[in-house]
């Protein structure tokens, strides 16, 4: 297991301050605010530590402040209802006494039905793609410098872009990626660790895909992305642990938000998940981005 993976599942493992009260840290990696996918991540954690027997089957949630990673977030759950079959949950994150975040989730048991689901596009094992350590020996010294510092940090999720040329130059007319990924190191057992790695996960290139098509990146100085929203939806189980192809694409781009889907499958083709989102995307200058936040 990875350093950064064992860093995640220890941010993931939050303290119970009381009933219903949960407390989570951020790693200190000199980012300037904390990542999207780490604060669902442990919304989803707090939610589940109050629901018995049922696994989580669907998470919505709105990004409404900049959170500070310099300080501790206070996870706060409301057990809105137990019913017979669905438990629903909704969690407010807050930081310097504001809410900065809120989730509402949904668990229910297992039950038989109808079955079926959209098949996986066509893509190259991940087994044939350059590891990171190949890509960043490849690609990187072509690659601008934000990007290469991006590459080379030590992370929790392993990522095998299926175009690895996207992290290099400046293809457009694309609204669509796809990338492999999967927990960098073995992870335990339970299901619910598995659902929470990959709610990490899921927030990590989903709004570069509206960039794309306009051949930008979340890295260029003129560019302010941030996420508004992001609902996800677990289908059936699935080891985090093992790859996944996060297959995402952009449907529309206006009034500096953009919309973007994900759909992912296990190796053998199987829709274990899906996401969408909304992010913001606005064009600033280099000072502007610093100070403006959503």
């Amino acid at each position: 297991m990875s350093t950064a993976l064992e860093r995640l599942l220890s941010i993931l493992d939050l303290e119970k301050l009381e009933h219903n009260l949960f407390r989570g840290q951020s790693p200190l990696e000199g980012w300037q605010r904390v990542f999207g996918g780490q604060v669902i991540g442990q919304a989803l954690v707090a939610a589940t530590r109050t629901v018995e027997g049922r696994p989580a089957h669907s998470l919505h949630a709105y990004f409404m402040r900049t959170g500070d990673p310099s300080i501790p977030i206070i996870y706060e759950v409301d057990r809105i209802r137990d019913g017979k079959s669905f438990s629903t949950r909704r969690v407010v994150a807050i930081q310097h006494g504001h809410a900065i975040f809120s989730m509402s989730v949904s668990f229910h048991g297992e039950e038989q039905g109808v079955e079926h689901q959209i098949p996986m596009p066509d893509a190259p094992p991940p087994d044939s793609l350059p590891s990171e350590s190949e890509l960043i020996e490849k690609y990187m010294e072509m690659a601008p410098e934000p990007i290469r510092r991006y590459w080379r940090r030590d992370r929790p999720i392993e990522v095998r872009p299926v175009d690895p040329d996207t992290y290099v130059g400046r293809k457009t007319g694309m609204t669509d990626q796809a990338v492999w990924v999967r927990a960098a190191g073995k992870l335990p057992d339970d299901p619910a660790i598995h659902r929470c790695v990959l709610a990490y996960a899921s927030d990590m290139t989903l709004l570069d895909t509206s960039l794309r098509y306009h051949g930008r990146s979340v890295f260029d100085p003129d560019v302010m992305a941030a996420s508004l929203d992001h609902g996800m939806w677990f289908h059936r189980p699935f080891r985090a642990d093992q790859w996944i192809l996060y297959v995402q694409d952009s449907p529309s781009a206006s009034a500096a938000r953009s919309f973007n889907r994900g759909s992912l499958f296990t190796a053998d083709g199987t829709l274990i998940a899906s996401t969408a989102q909304e992010g913001l995307i606005r064009l600033v200058g280099p000072l502007e981005k610093n100070r403006l936040s959503p």
